[in-house]
């Protein structure tokens, strides 16, 4: 095992590992991978909901959208 100074749990000296601003969640994105489908819609508050559907699934999904919509 590596040798080192050991890092607090509590304390003055306790450090964090960075995090990843929620930022650049870019815009929805539709794109083929393989033979699916894969959707990547972004959340409110950050992160994205990341869909594969097969061609199908896309239809079906397209078609209750604008049953929706209309």
């Amino acid at each position: 095992m590596p040798q080192g100074n050991p890092v607090p749990i509590h304390g003055s000296e306790c450090r964090m590992a960075a995090m990843k601003p929620r930022t650049g969640d870019g815009p929805l994105e539709v794109v083929k991978e393989g033979r699916g489908i894969v959707m990547r819609v972004p959340l409110e508050g950050g992160g994205r909901l990341v869909v594969e559907l097969n061609a199908q699934e896309a239809n079906d999904l397209g078609e209750a959208f604008k049953d929706f919509i209309n």
